[in-house]
């Protein structure tokens, strides 16, 4: 329970100002230019998931070895400080190089993950970790809607600074009211064999469908913000708009976090998972076409409900199919995956808006989501028996 609240003040203050980076930059950090911003933008949106990326199994790896109650502290205070600092720079490199930085010292969601997936009774793990995805969309609804209004009326620099103070809640309330019992290593017999059943149940494809999906799923999030401003008209203003749509956002994910996350336990994970990508995909390319408001809100709403359902259900997958002495790592290496997907998606959702515009990125992307399909399959065929024989298993 308290992880899960703490949870949302942590995404809280995350979606409190990053969803508005690109107006920051335009109003305070001098970056005018479209061919600029859509530069630093790309880059902005790519840096946190490349050392994200490379720092996950490093904290997964501790975790496992030392404390997940640590791993979500250090995210959660490190976050709040990193935020706060964003709010203070003076330039766009200075930014920038504050977003790798966040890379590698935060993860609040992986962290939070790890501790709910091995604290939760194997039958309801479905459910735990649809609250915990619950929460995390709470909390990006909330900090998107009301940062959104503190932006416009403060300014941008205040948004940072009050996010970074949500962080630092977060932090606290993990400090303050949750306990661990630490993990020691597994003897060397019981490590190769929970790294064979790792092998046996197909972990390295469920890995792999995390990184596509991430892919998939962030190619247009770092430019919606400038689709927002052509649809707007303009800069004032733009950023309630903006913080509206992600809080509409936010309330399709809870509502699918609460909803997907019960039904994932009593049935199989990549046959939601098939319906889910392919209605993201039919609801992502129409958004390219979108010139009102009445019909981007209710389009991104129905959106990300299905991507949003795929949080639980993938965590669900991976959950299933690995041990509980190996969670940390391989949760660890599932955030490698997917900040890697994330990593690239800006680069490329870059490129197709360089040569194409910004709304050729939503087109793509749908088509991208269709391509997702057969992985999915793929990844389903290479799973044998579940891990846990005491456990639940899924319907066929």
């Amino acid at each position: 329970m308290v992880t899960g609240v703490s949870q949302f003040f942590s995404i809280m203050g995350f979606a409190f100002a990053l969803p508005f980076a690109p107006y920051y930059m335009q109003d305070q950090l001098g970056v005018t230019d479209p061919a600029r911003l859509k530069f630093w933008v790309a880059l902005f949106g790519a840096a946190t998931p490349l050392s994200l990326a490379l720092f996950s199994p490093l904290w997964g790896h501790l975790a496992d070895r030392y404390s997940r109650r640590l791993m979500l502290l250090r995210a959660n205070f490190a976050g709040a400080a990193i935020v706060m600092l964003m709010g203070l720079v003076r330039s766009v490199e200075a930014l920038c190089l504050l977003r790798l930085m966040q890379g590698m010292f935060t993860g609040t969601m992986t962290a939070a993950q790890t501790m709910v997936s091995v604290q939760a009774p194997p039958h309801r793990s479905g459910q735990a970790l649809g609250a915990l995805t619950a929460a995390v969309f709470s909390g990006s609804l909330t900090g998107a809607f009301v940062g959104g209004v503190v932006a416009d009326w403060f300014g941008y620099r205040a948004a940072f600074l009050v996010g970074g103070a949500f962080l630092l809640v977060s932090g606290l309330l993990v400090a303050l009211w949750t306990t661990e019992d630490a993990p020691g290593a597994p003897h060397a017999p019981e490590a190769r064999a929970a790294d064979e059943r790792l092998a046996g149940q197909g972990v390295l494809p469920v890995l792999l469908l995390f990184g596509l999906l991430s892919f998939v799923r962030q190619f247009d999030v770092s430019f919606l913000p400038l689709l927002v401003q052509d649809i707007h008209g303009g800069l004032a203003g733009a950023s309630i708009r903006t913080g509206a749509l992600n809080a509409s956002g936010g309330i399709a994910g809870l509502l699918a976090a609460l909803v997907v996350g019960r039904v994932a336990d009593r049935s199989t994970p990549a046959r939601l998972a098939v319906l889910l990508t392919l209605g993201a995909g039919l609801l992502m390319a129409p958004q390219a076409w979108t010139r009102t408001f009445g019909f981007l809100f209710p389009v991104r709403f129905a959106m990300v409900f299905c991507t949003g359902a795929l949080d639980p259900v993938m965590q669900i997958w991976l959950t299933r199919i690995t041990p509980v002495r190996r969670r940390g790592a391989v949760f660890g290496w599932a955030g490698t995956m997917r900040s890697a997907g994330w990593f690239l998606a800006p680069l490329g959702s870059g490129l197709v808006a360089a040569r194409y515009g910004i709304r050729s990125i939503f087109l793509v992307g749908g088509l991208l989501f269709a391509l997702v399909l057969p992985a999915i399959r793929w990844a389903e065929r290479s799973r044998r028996e579940p891990v846990d024989p005491t456990g639940p298993r899924p319907t066929r």
